[in-house]
Order: C-alpha cells, then sequence, then structure tokens
C-alpha cells in the first residue's frame, strides 16, 4: 500500500433517513402535527377564567364592604344611651312645706293731724294694750282754728237765738194785720238760713275736735310695738299733698299666721280644720302645732299650687313673726311615688318630660314632680318602677327614635 492510499481514508456513503417534525408539548407529550391551534385557545380559555375570576372576586369583596359600611353607618347613627330604673319610695304619708310666720295683725301707725311731736311713750319691744297713749303731738294751728270756730258757732247761735224771736213776732202780727204777709215770710225763711249756717259751724267745731283729738296716738289693739320712726320735735305732715310718714308699726303675735303654697298633687291635704305640725331650725327637736283654717279654693295658674292659711297659737311670745319654718301637713291618703336622677328630666315647651326606652325605641311621657332633693327628684305620676329611664337625654331626642342601651337598667340612686 502505497503512503497515498495509506492517507486516504474511506468514508461510507451515509444512509438516508427519513426524519420525522416531532414537537414536544410543553408537559413533555409529543403532539401530532396540528396541535399548536388547541393549545392557544385552551391559554387565552384560561387566562379568560382567571380575569373574570379575579374581577368576581373585586366586585363581590367590594360590594361586601359597602354593605358593611352601611350597616356600620346606620349602626352608628342610632343613639346608644344609659337607663336607669326608678326607685320606688316609701308611701308619703305628709308634705312638708317651707313658709314664713306673720304677726296675725300687722299695722303702721300714722298721725292724723299736723305738728310736732311733743312726746312718746313706748320703744321698739314694748307690749302695749288697745288704747294706751303712743305719743302726743302738739297742733298749735287746730287749736286756734277751733278756738276761732267756736267763737264762730256762738255768733251763728245769738244769730238764731235773735232769728227765732223775730220770726215769732212777725207770726204773731201778721195775724192782726199789722204786718203784710210778705215781710212774715221773710223773717220765717232768714230764721232757716241763720239756723243752717248754726248748724255748719256746729258741724266744723266737731270737725276740729275730732282733728285735736288726734293730738295722742293711741294703740289699735294688743301687741308689741316692732318699730319707732319719730321722735320729740319731729314735724308731723299729715296733709294730703305730702307722703304721711309712719309713727310707729305694731305687730299682734300672740297668734301668727302663714301663707303657704301647696303643689297641685297635694292639694287634698289641704282640708280646712286639717292639723298642722311646725318645725324651725332655732328650735331642733321642738315641734308647735297649728291648724289649716282656709284655702284660696283655686289653684295658681302660674305656680300650679294652692294657696292656704295656717294660723299657729303663740301665747308665750316664743315663736316671732318673719320667721322661715317648715310646715307638714298630713295626707288624707297614702300616695305612692318614684324617685329618679334629677339628670333625667327634659324641659319642653310641652311640660316636664323623662325619655323612656321601650321596645328599642324612646318614648316621651310626662311627668309631674313632688319634692326635689337636689341630685334626685320624686315623681308622683307618670312612671313605674319597671320603666328604664334615659339618663342626659340630648336635645335631639324626638319620640320614635331607634335607640341603643349601653347597659343593663340600674336602680335609681337614692335620696
Amino acid at each position: 500500500m502505497t503512503p497515498s492510499e495509506a492517507n486516504v481514508t474511506i468514508t461510507p456513503e451515509p444512509e438516508t433517513i427519513e426524519v420525522q417534525n416531532v414537537q414536544s408539548s410543553p408537559d413533555g407529550f409529543r403532539s401530532r402535527p396540528g396541535a399548536p391551534g388547541r393549545t392557544a385557545i385552551l391559554f387565552a380559555a384560561a387566562a379568560i377564567a382567571v380575569v373574570a375570576l379575579l374581577i368576581y372576586s373585586g366586585i363581590h369583596s367590594r360590594a361586601v364592604a359597602e354593605e358593611r359600611l352601611a350597616q356600620r353607618t346606620h349602626e352608628a347613627a342610632i343613639p346608644t344611651v344609659a337607663v336607669v330604673n326608678p326607685k320606688e319610695g316609701a308611701p308619703t304619708q305628709e308634705i312638708v312645706l317651707p313658709g314664713n310666720t306673720q304677726a296675725f295683725s300687722d299695722s303702721p301707725i300714722y298721725a292724723r293731724t299736723s305738728g310736732y311731736l311733743k312726746r312718746w311713750y313706748f320703744d321698739i319691744g314694748a307690749h302695749v294694750q288697745k288704747g294706751q297713749l303712743l305719743a302726743e303731738i302738739e297742733t298749735p294751728e287746730v287749736d286756734q282754728q277751733l278756738l276761732q270756730a267756736r267763737a264762730d258757732l256762738e255768733t251763728a247761735q245769738a244769730n238764731l237765738n235773735i232769728a227765732k224771736i223775730t220770726a215769732a213776732r212777725w207770726q204773731d202780727l201778721v195775724n192782726t194785720g199789722s204786718v203784710s204777709q210778705q215781710e212774715t215770710d221773710q223773717a220765717v225763711s232768714n230764721l232757716s238760713a241763720v239756723k243752717s249756717a248754726a248748724e255748719s259751724s256746729s258741724a266744723n267745731v266737731r270737725r276740729l275736735e275730732q282733728l285735736q283729738s288726734f293730738e295722742r296716738v293711741y294703740a289699735p289693739f294688743d301687741g308689741i310695738v316692732t318699730a319707732r320712726n319719730t321722735d320729740i320735735g319731729a314735724l308731723i305732715d299729715a296733709g294730703a299733698s305730702a307722703q304721711p310718714k309712719e309713727l310707729f308699726h305694731m305687730a299682734a303675735i300672740r297668734k301668727l299666721r302663714l301663707y303657704v303654697s301647696v303643689p297641685e298633687v297635694y292639694s287634698r291635704a289641704a282640708r280646712s280644720g286639717a292639723p298642722a305640725t311646725l318645725t324651725l331650725d332655732e328650735f331642733p327637736g321642738q315641734t308647735f302645732h297649728g291648724t289649716l283654717v282656709r284655702n284660696a279654693n283655686s289653684i295658681d295658674i302660674a305656680s300650679r299650687t294652692l294657696l292656704v292659711e295656717v294660723d299657729v297659737d303663740n301665747p308665750t311670745g316664743q315663736l316671732l313673726p318673719g320667721a322661715y319654718v317648715f310646715v307638714h301637713l298630713k295626707l288624707p291618703d297614702e300616695t305612692r311615688s318614684v324617685t329618679i336622677p334629677s339628670n333625667t328630666l327634659i324641659f319642653r315647651k310641652e311640660g316636664l318630660q323623662v325619655g323612656l326606652v321601650r321596645n328599642g325605641k324612646a318614648e316621651l311621657v310626662p311627668v309631674k314632680i313632688g319634692r326635689d332633693y337636689g341630685n334626685t327628684v320624686e315623681i308622683v305620676s307618670g312612671l313605674q318602677p319597671t320603666d328604664a329611664v334615659i339618663v342626659d337625654p340630648s336635645d335631639s331626642l324626638v319620640a320614635g327614635m331607634p335607640v341603643r342601651l349601653i347597659s343593663k337598667p340600674t336602680g335609681g340612686s337614692g335620696r
């Protein structure tokens, strides 16, 4: 073998191999020709399903959130209130009302004549009897007027006497024809005129004597002198053109009277002849007894009260006029009441009301107050112990408004 022959490599002829166009699917399986279109459709359907699922889940979650927000907004719009139950009070046996004592007779003493105070005999606190002399007034003008009036009266009486004699003589002479009837009638008429003048002078004398009697000021009733507003030498002016000045002030304190305003709901206790008990802070533990003597028989529209008068005997003078007292009046029958806090009351033009919670809604109920204890008040009508009363009601609270309880009802605070 030659070298050239040794360097010659003999390659066999390639065999004819038929290669089929085989494509693998994404999942590793081989697909047949024509499968690419079907795969694209599957991919598109899957994508659409995913998008639809995302859109549905987003819309659904948003709808749920909006519904939840609307529910919370509605719940937030419902006011939340705290309530208490009225506390049932004991049966009311009596009522206690404030009052001021007054003297049974209380009168200022004025002068009825003008002049100067000559002397006074009693000062404040003095006990005087009816008719006792309190003071004397000098009235020189009245004295002189009285002297002049008496002189005028004497002149008038002298004229009257001569007129009577003249008239009698003329009547005797007219019967004999010595004088005319005309002259006789004139004499009789002159007698009548002089008689009237004499009566007028007599009346003037009595008037001035009466004024002169007012120089002495007397006590009009049994009592004590509570004020003396004059002194020796003071000018006393009883003229109509000037405001008269009070000389003394007297009060009869052996019996005192009190005027008490009884609430309308307790007007049954205001019976004439009913007993009343009085207590005073300055006499702890001591009671005084009086009698309800009369009432006004009419309710005061402004205060819804009945005015009554209670008389109290005060023979020793222990009680003083103007004292502040508490009047205890017995009720004829038991009156049931409840007590609620003061901050549950609603003051509106419709009257005094309270708010109740019934079936989840607010209800406004009118009530009537008996006694006010400060932090609590007594309600005599309109409430029951089982009612749920709203505490601190808002100004916007109206009947029928839905409300939500912040806590379970609790008993009202005590007195």
